[in-house]
């Protein structure tokens, strides 16, 4: 009976544990959705007509810093809730790296057109 009940709470334990996983991506993806409609929205402003794209880039660096911040912590969560074994900075990285790639497809979608011949 003992290792039945026991049994019972490892199981429970464990469904607790991937419940929270999948709550901490969910936060996470929805972290990345929010940062992302944000530096649409940069790019879609007409006032970035005339701007080189290392100033459009200097701009999407200082834009959205509070989404961008909700999405560096929400993925790391995340990261570190799916990956406890690993390293803390690690998972810094990993978040600085994709938040670096949305801005660098951002500023790609705001180069191509410019660079295209009219």
């Amino acid at each position: 009976m003992r290792a039945f009940i026991g049994l019972m709470l490892g199981m429970m334990a464990s469904a607790a544990a991937a419940g929270e996983i999948d709550d901490a991506h969910r936060q996470a993806v929805a972290g990345r959705d929010s940062y992302w409609n944000c530096l649409a929205q940069e790019y879609s402003r007409d006032r970035h007509d005339g701007v080189s794209g290392q100033q459009f880039s200097a701009l999407l660096a200082g834009a959205c810093r509070s989404e961008r911040q909700n999405f560096r912590v929400t993925l790391v969560n995340y990261l570190a809730m799916q990956f406890p074994s690993e390293d803390a900075g690690a998972h810094v990285t990993t978040a600085n790296n994709a938040i670096a790639l949305a801005q660098k497809d951002i500023l790609t979608g705001f180069v191509a057109p410019a660079a295209a011949p009219k």
